[in-house]
């Protein structure tokens, strides 16, 4: 399954909307690790690895969910500005399903 940024230059039958929404929750203790980081400065790689794997899953669901609508692909895919919200991450990821058109 393609899943894109940019159209595609073959002939596609663009379809609905997708999106999908994941909120994923932060460890507690970590959590409270990164805010005392956030003090200090450096980097917060609890909340990177937390970040990348809520877009791994966003893209994962985005993929299944243009499967069951029966679509080869995702087309203009884009991912929301990763919003850190007190306990854990939230994304939103969404784009066109599309059908390859047989010549």
């Amino acid at each position: 399954m393609l899943i894109s940024l940019d159209h595609l230059q073959e002939k596609i039958e663009v379809g609905e909307l997708l999106t999908v929404v994941v909120v994923k929750a932060a460890n507690v203790v970590s959590d409270v690790r990164e805010n005392i980081r956030n003090l200090v400065g450096g980097r917060m790689q609890h909340y990177e690895k937390l970040i990348q794997e809520a877009v791994d899953t966003a893209l994962q669901k985005l993929e299944e969910k243009a499967k069951e609508h029966g679509y080869d692909g995702v087309i203009g895919v884009k991912i929301s500005n990763p919003m850190v919200v007190t306990g854990g991450v939230e994304i939103i990821v969404y784009g066109n399903g599309f059908k390859k058109i047989s010549s």
